[in-house]
């Protein structure tokens, strides 16, 4: 005999309620106490208004109005950041006045990081104006490119990492992965002058140690190598350290914690890494074979052409 709709919902009910008792860890009963993602998402963009004046915002700033523009982000983003840190520290904190003096110390340490950041962010643009030459104005790389925006909640993230704010830095991060394809772990550092060309599959571990003016192409691995040791490696170094004005091509993968790349090398793409590499170095794919085919009716058809990589290398640098 088929069962009514009530029973069948009735029969539902009781299976998810078995299973909410079951896994408790992915059920959230104090909801109002949890972080809300969508206030995060709009943090960064206040953030990120506050940052690049004049570029995002619903707002036309004003000459002579830039004190207001400033005064009105910062009340706002002091209310909701301070909210958010208070229920972040509450998944490790039962205190109450030690989590909301906590995030009040946390919020204005936070921002008072933000001319710093603003600082880093100016040299980033620098960076990647120089170093694509298809880009025509500073403007366009601030308005459009994802590898500026992954940098720059990056950076913001990394801050709220340092002040030991739990949750928070990683959902910002997370948010960019999203919409950029590129995955920078908060806990990376990053040094200044940092350009990503294309950006797209990037991924930047969290003890990722980066120097200054790096410049990373898309699809590279900046990760750790896989071991049995799971939550016992919590807090080891486990990924790279990436020396100043290193360049990593497209695809590239380099492992380890211990793996050093040294000042001025150059990564080419493809290469698979988990030994250190000496500064000033240029490291290549063993020997691949081109061929090239003239399909010219009017030139040489058939005629083919090999080279090693290593012969050609100079041209591609």
């Amino acid at each position: 005999m088929d069962r009514s709709p009530e029973e069948n919902i009735h029969e539902l009910v009781s299976l998810m309620v078995k299973s909410y008792r079951e896994e408790p860890d992915i059920i959230k009963i104090e909801t109002n106490k949890q972080i809300n993602k969508s206030i995060v998402v709009d943090i960064i963009e206040d953030l990120r208004c506050l940052i690049f004046a004049g570029f995002f915002g619903g707002k036309r700033l004003r000459e002579g109005g830039v004190e207001y523009f400033v005064g009105e982000l910062l009340e706002n983003l002091i209310y909701n950041i301070e909210r958010q840190i208070r229920r972040a520290l509450r998944t490790r904190v039962r205190d109450e006045q030690k989590v909301a003096e906590d995030a009040k110390r946390a919020t204005h340490a936070f921002l008072e990081t933000l001319p710093k950041i603003r600082r880093l962010l100016a040299m980033d643009v620098d960076a990647s104006f120089d170093g694509d030459p298809a880009a025509t104005g500073k403007d366009e790389i601030i308005l459009s490119y994802p590898g500026i925006y992954a940098i720059m909640v990056s950076r913001l993230a990394h801050e709220l990492y340092l002040l030991d704010v739990p949750l928070i830095p990683r959902m910002m991060t997370e948010h960019a992965h999203s919409l950029t394809g590129i995955d920078i772990h908060p806990g990376a550092e990053i040094g200044h002058h940092f350009f990503l060309d294309h950006g797209t599959g990037i991924v930047v571990g969290e003890t990722t140690v980066i120097g200054d003016y790096v410049k990373i192409y898309q699809g590279v691995t900046l990760g750790a190598l896989s071991t049995s040791g799971g939550r016992l490696l919590n807090g080891v170094k486990r990924h790279p350290t990436i020396e100043d004005r290193v360049t990593i091509y497209s695809g590239a993968s380099i492992f380890g914690g211990d793996t050093v790349i040294g000042e001025g090398t150059v990564i080419g793409s493809s290469a698979f890494i988990t030994k250190s590499v000496p500064r000033n170095t240029r490291v290549s794919v063993k020997d691949p074979d081109l061929q090239f085919k003239s399909d010219d009716p009017a030139g040489d058809k058939g005629r083919s052409v090999d080279f090693k990589q290593d012969e050609f290398w100079d041209y591609v640098i």
